[in-house]
């Protein structure tokens, strides 16, 4: 962000008489027509606040062309001093005084340029004044044109030589320059990385309660990147640039309740400052209020409301609010249920690269849910996810080599994404893996290992899992046979009533004796409990 526009009071002659009249000689050299008396007089009477006063002795004197009444005058126009407020006039008394080299004119001429106060907007032409006052060591002239320079904005990107501008007016020990600077050294932007520099010039910014630099200064902190790690630390400094309403620091300080690190946990203050920062507009602590009224976290559960604040979120392309209003539309929670809706935002977060919504998205192009079934571009979004480590993905990605879904099939390429799923503890790709060993799928059959992988993913109670372990001890493959612990799998899995597992399990039991079903029903007990 560029900085205000310069000087809260206009600089005054200092106290040599009483605050009640203005010094005698003053008056008299003004009197006579003297711009700098004249201007001198008119910053006596604007520190008085008679702003009427000053306003008419600065026009004096900025009729005659002095630079700093023009520029003063200019001011009083910008903030409404003694006269209507006038972006217009402002601007034009600005440019005076700019054109006679004055550098604080020069600034404000500039911001008015970038803003679009009083002027249309140019940003090429705010570069140029930036430049010009910059030239003449005006540490918020040097700051501003750093950070137009790093944003391309009126000009070419150039970090280097933003960089050089940052510091020139960081070493002024200009507060914004120094949080900006110290960002640059974190990221590497026209400098080579450097946190511990970094956190140095950050550290001057938050100790002048600058609230960008208290914010950044606790990332380091909570990272630990580029000073000792300290989540308490951290949360000081959030607190601080939270309070000022900087909406970073209120949506961190927000999570930092949430998962109670380095303070107790308090829902309740969470949503108090993820709120907070959500009405400013920052994406992130949208979603997270989504998240906490979709959940019930520190407030009534509110479905409307959190689909309200996902899609703030997603309309601001925030990968997560995207993602968590397409599950609001496929689960039917705070608006009806449509897939085709949910597609949308799908597609959306998965252009944006984010592993989850391009394996959903593979799922509904599959099974043609609000989209045509196209099994070819279900398995590019399943490989695009399976090539960040997205477990599901890599499984549903096996499933299709397996199968030859939209792709030629493979058992080898199955097995080995099954492996990486199951890796995961992805219950289904364990289960599918016992399958490819057990029946020599894309691997040499090994029924011992078979088993090991059945009984993974019969240990997360997947049925499938469950029932095929318990074939494996009826049967004696990679196990002893032990058709009491083969009931006990089978029971686990006949919750689902499937027809092929009830008769398995059914078969067992006619085999046993009371005694060895009691037994059974025993293990199976202390497992589901």
């Amino acid at each position: 962000m560029l900085g205000w526009l310069v000087g809260g009071r206009l600089p005054g002659l200092g106290a040599a008489e009483p605050a009640g009249a203005p010094p005698t000689a003053l008056v008299t050299a003004a009197a006579t027509g003297e711009a700098k008396a004249q201007t001198d007089l008119g910053i006596w009477y604007h520190q008085q606040g008679q702003y009427d006063k000053a306003v008419s002795w600065f026009r004096k004197a900025a009729n005659q062309h002095y630079a700093e009444a023009q520029s003063k005058l200019g001011w009083c126009y910008f903030f409404g001093q003694g006269v209507t407020t006038n972006y217009t006039e402002a601007v034009i008394w600005y440019r005076d005084a700019a054109e006679q080299g004055l550098a604080k004119a020069q600034l404000n001429l500039a911001l008015c340029y970038y803003q679009g106060q009083g002027t249309p907007t140019n940003a090429v032409e705010a570069v140029t004044w930036f430049r010009k006052a910059a030239a003449q060591g005006l540490a918020g002239a040097q700051s501003n044109l750093g950070v137009c320079l790093h944003n391309g904005e009126g000009v070419a990107r150039n970090d280097t030589e933003a960089s050089q501008w940052l510091r020139r007016a960081a070493e002024q020990d200009y507060g914004e320059a120094q949080a900006h600077l110290g960002t640059f050294y974190l990221e590497g932007y026209g400098v080579k990385p450097d946190p511990a520099q970094g956190v140095l010039w950050l550290q001057k910014a938050a100790d002048k309660g600058l609230a960008r630099g208290q914010s950044q200064l606790a990332a380091c902190f909570l990272q630990g990147l580029g000073v000792k790690q300290n989540v308490t630390e951290a949360v000081r400094w959030f607190r601080a640039a939270a309070e000022q309403g900087e909406p970073v620091a209120q949506s961190n300080l927000g999570s930092l309740y949430l998962t109670g690190r380095g303070v107790t946990p308090d829902d309740a203050e969470a949503i108090k400052w993820l709120r907070r920062a959500a009405d400013q507009g920052l994406a992130g602590a949208q979603c997270n209020l989504g998240f906490c009224l979709l959940n019930g976290r520190g407030a009534p559960t509110n479905t409307l409301e959190a689909v309200a604040w996902f899609r703030k979120a997603a309309e601001q392309k925030w990968v997560a609010g995207q993602n968590n209003l397409a599950a609001c539309y496929i689960e039917g929670r705070g608006v009806p249920k449509d897939y085709v809706e949910a597609v949308k935002w799908l597609r959306l977060a998965a252009e944006q690269g984010l592993a989850e919504a391009q394996s959903k998205l593979g799922w509904f192009y599959f099974f043609g849910r609000g989209v045509a079934q196209d099994y070819a571009e279900a398995v590019k979004w399943y490989q695009k996810a399976s090539a960040q480590g997205f477990a599901m993905a890599e499984f549903n990605l096996g499933v299709c080599y397996a199968k030859g879904y939209g792709i030629a099939p493979s058992d080898t390429l199955a097995f080995q994404w099954y492996q990486k799923s199951a890796d995961q503890d992805y219950a289904a790709a364990q289960h599918n893996l016992g399958a490819c060993y057990l029946d020599g799928r894309g691997v040499t059959a090994d029924p011992v290992k078979a088993v090991a992988w059945f009984r993974k993913a019969a240990a997360q109670g997947l049925p499938e899992g469950q029932h095929n372990l318990g074939l494996c001890y009826e049967q004696g493959k990679g196990v002893a046979v032990d058709p009491v612990e083969a009931l006990k799998w089978f029971y686990l899995a006949a919750v689902t009533a499937d027809p092929e597992i009830v008769a398995a399990r059914d078969r067992v039991e006619k085999k046993l004796k009371p005694a060895d079903i009691a037994e059974a029903k025993r293990r199976a007990a202390a497992i589901s409990h």
